[in-house]
């Protein structure tokens, strides 16, 4: 088995085919919302990361199938005057789970925003998606807490 995770090239139509792929099944999945993508997004998605300068995508290919994904942004910690690497998005495709690829595309992740000077690396996870959260914990990542008596932050929306 050949594993491959590299930067995505928005530019790149195998890669912009692939990332959509692969956020659709992620879309489709409960843990996604269950809903596939609507038109707009699968035909405008890479075309939309493309202009934004502070995003970048990995993608993993498990013997040259699109396996997995994880779309990034570059932030700042007001707290530690720093650059930070939110990850937006992390899916494995549900016919290569099992092999640890979220693992393995978490320290590409770690490597690249270590090299940019990154503070930090965050994300965000549903409170029932156990199996995201165990990876995770297992990769070292927490909840974020500034203080325990106050207890953990609450990723919040509202939808314009």
């Amino acid at each position: 088995m050949s594993i491959e995770i590299l930067e995505a090239d928005y530019a790149n139509e195998v890669h912009a085919r692939d990332i959509i792929l692969l956020m659709n099944e992620y879309a489709l999945d409960p843990m996604g919302g269950g809903k596939a993508l609507s038109n707009y997004v699968k035909n405008n998605l890479v075309t939309e990361l493309q202009k934004q300068p502070n995003a970048w995508s990995l993608i993993c290919y498990v013997d040259t199938k699109a396996a997995g994904l994880i779309n990034c942004f570059d932030g700042f910690s007001t707290f530690k005057c720093s650059p930070l690497v939110n990850i937006h998005d992390l899916t494995v495709h549900s016919d290569f789970r099992g092999i640890k690829l979220s693992q393995r595309m978490l320290v590409a992740v770690e490597e690249i925003a270590k090299a940019r000077g990154s503070c930090k690396l965050t994300l965000e996870v549903l409170e029932g998606n156990t199996i995201a959260k165990n990876a995770y914990l297992k990769y070292g990542f927490s909840p974020y807490q500034l203080n325990p008596e106050y207890g953990h932050a609450v990723f919040w929306e509202k939808s314009l």
